[in-house]
C-alpha cells in the first residue's frame, strides 16, 4: 500500500529479478544429478563387463599347469590344483595349513594374488620399510622441519672441589703413582684445610714410603681436624710407635680406645708399646682383651705368651704360644725362640730342643743354633752341642753367646779328661778371648779366663 495514496501496489515486479537466478540454479542442479546418476549407471555396467572379461581370461589362465603343457582336470578349483601339486611333489599338505605356512604364503604389501573367485586382488599399500624411507624423505626435503640428533643424557658430578681430587689421588695410589697420588691430596687440602680422609690418605701413603716423619705430621692434622676419628688416632698411634716415641704412642692408642674399646688393632697396639716400656702387668689386661676380640689370632696369642713371659708366668705363656703356634700356617722363628726359653726356665729341655730344632729347619740363624747348643748341653748330648756352637759362630762371628758356649763344651772336655787334655783348654781360652773382644762386659768369662789361662801340671 503507498502511504500517500493509500492504493496497493503489484510486488512481482519487485521479486521476480530476484527469484530468477534462484530458479535457473535449481533447474541446472536437478539436470546435473540425472546426467550423473545415468553415467554412474554406465560406469557400473563397464565396471562389471570389466570384471567379467578379467574373469573369462583367468579362467583360461587356470587350464595352464605352471610349466604351462597340462590343463586342470574339469571341475578342478585353483585351491585344489594346488592341494595336488604339493601331493605330487612329495609336500605335506598339513604343513601347508599352518598359521606359518599360511603367512609365508600371505602376499607382500604391494604385490597382487589371486584369490578362489578368479579375482585379481591388488595390495598396493606400502611395506614398513618403505614407509619409513618414504617418511624421512619427506622429512629431509621439507626445510621447514629442523632435524635434532638425539643427544645422551648428561650426568652431572655433584661432588666438590676436594672430593674430586681426593677420588683422583685415590686412583692413584691403588695404581702405584705414589707421588702423583700426594700432588693429588694437596690439591684437596688446599680446597679444603679441614678434609681429614686427606690427611690420612697421605699418611698412608707415607708409610709406604716408609716416611714416618712426613706420615706422623700428616696423622696429626687428621687429630687435629676430627679428634673423634677412631682412624685418625689409631694411625697416630701406629706411626709414633714406628718411630719409638712410645709416651706419645700410648697416649694415642688410649685416645683411639676411648672411641672404641673394644677395637682388637688397638688394644694389641697399646699392649705391645707398655711391654716394650717395660710395664708388663699394665700390657696384661689389653692383650688378654685383643685375645678375647679376636680368639683365632696367631698374633695376638703369641703377644699375650711374651707378656705372660715377662711377668714369669711361663707355663700360661707356654700355652698361648702353642695355641699360636697351631693357628699359624708356620709357626714364626720369633714364637719359637721365645717358647724355647721359657722351657728352658721351667727345665723342660726336650720340648725345648724340639722347638730348636723346628726353629733351625725353618729359619737357620745364629741364636737359634746357639740356644739348640744350650738345650742340647743340658741334655748331655756333648757333642751336638759343641756342633750347634760352631754352626751358629759360622752363621754369625759377633755372636759372643755362641763363643761363650763353644769355651764352655771345651772345658767341659778339659775338666772330663782330669785337666789333662791341653789342647780342649787351648781352644776354650781362645774362644772366650774372641767372646770378650765384641763383648767386655762379662765379668762370668773374665773370671774363667783367668783361672783356664794357664796350663796346669797334668796336661800332655
Amino acid at each position: 500500500m503507498d502511504r500517500r495514496t493509500g492504493n496497493h501496489r503489484s510486488i512481482r515486479p519487485l521479486v521476480w529479478p530476484l527469484a530468477r537466478p534462484a530458479l535457473l540454479a535449481s533447474t541446472l542442479l536437478v539436470s546435473s544429478m540425472l546426467l550423473m546418476q545415468a553415467s554412474g549407471c554406465k560406469a557400473v555396467r563397464e565396471r562389471r563387463a570389466q570384471r567379467a572379461a578379467e574373469r573369462e581370461a583367468k579362467k583360461a589362465q587356470d587350464r595352464q599347469l605352471p610349466n604351462g603343457d597340462a590343463e586342470i582336470i574339469q571341475g578342478e578349483s585353483h585351491q585344489e590344483w594346488l592341494e595336488r601339486q604339493r601331493i605330487a611333489q612329495g609336500v605335506d599338505s598339513g604343513k601347508a595349513d599352518t598359521p606359518a605356512a599360511q603367512g609365508m604364503n600371505r602376499p607382500k604389501r604391494g604385490t597382487e594374488r589371486i584369490d578362489d573367485s578368479g579375482m585379481k586382488i591388488v595390495d598396493d599399500r606400502p611395506s614398513a620399510q618403505q614407509s619409513a624411507q618414504q617418511n624421512d624423505a619427506r622429512i629431509s626435503d621439507d626445510p621447514e622441519i629442523e632435524i635434532v640428533e638425539p643427544t645422551q643424557g648428561r650426568v652431572f658430578d655433584r661432588r666438590s672441589k676436594e672430593e674430586k681430587s681426593y677420588a683422583r689421588a685415590v686412583e692413584l695410589h691403588a695404581s702405584g703413582d705414589l707421588v702423583s697420588a700426594l700432588r693429588e691430596l694437596e690439591r684437596a687440602i688446599a680446597f679444603n684445610p679441614q678434609f681429614t680422609r686427606a690427611f690420612l690418605q697421605a699418611g698412608d701413603i707415607y708409610l709406604e714410603l716408609a716416611e714416618y716423619e712426613l706420615a706422623e705430621r700428616q696423622f696429626a692434622l687428621a687429630v687435629r681436624s676430627e679428634p673423634r676419628s677412631f682412624i685418625a688416632q689409631y694411625r697416630h698411634g701406629q706411626v709414633l710407635h714406628r718411630l719409638g716415641r712410645l709416651e706419645e704412642a700410648n697416649r694415642a692408642y688410649l685416645r683411639a680406645l676411648s672411641i672404641r674399646p673394644s677395637d682388637f688393632d688397638a688394644n694389641l697396639g697399646i699392649s705391645t708399646v707398655l711391654l716394650e716400656m717395660g710395664r708388663a702387668e699394665q700390657a696384661l689386661p689389653y692383650g688378654q682383651r685383643a685375645v678375647k676380640s679376636e680368639p683365632p689370632s696367631g698374633r695376638a696369642r703369641m703377644h699375650l705368651g711374651n707378656v705372660y713371659a715377662a711377668i714369669d708366668r711361663h707355663e700360661e705363656a707356654i700355652i698361648e704360644y702353642q695355641q699360636a703356634a697351631e693357628m699359624m700356617d708356620v709357626p714364626t722363628a720369633g714364637l719359637l725362640l721365645n717358647m724355647a726359653d721359657s722351657l728352658n726356665i721351667l727345665g723342660r729341655y726336650a720340648e725345648m730342643v724340639g722347638a730348636l730344632d723346628q726353629l733351625v729347619r725353618i729359619e737357620p740363624n745364629a741364636i737359634g743354633y746357639e740356644r739348640l747348643g744350650s738345650g742340647l748341653f743340658r741334655l748331655k748330648r756333648y757333642e751336638e752341642s759343641l756342633e750347634a756352637f760352631e754352626k751358629s759362630t759360622e752363621l754369625d762371628p759377633t755372636h759372643y753367646p755362641a763363643f761363650n758356649g763353644l769355651a764352655v763344651c771345651e772345658l767341659n772336655q778339659y775338666l772330663w779328661s782330669s785337666k789333662t787334655d791341653g789342647g780342649a783348654r787351648q781352644r776354650a781360652v781362645d774362644a772366650m778371648r774372641k767372646s770378650l773382644r765384641i763383648e767386655s762386659n762379662q765379668p762370668r768369662i773374665v773370671e774363667l779366663l783367668r783361672r783356664y789361662s794357664q796350663a796346669s801340671s797334668s796336661e800332655r
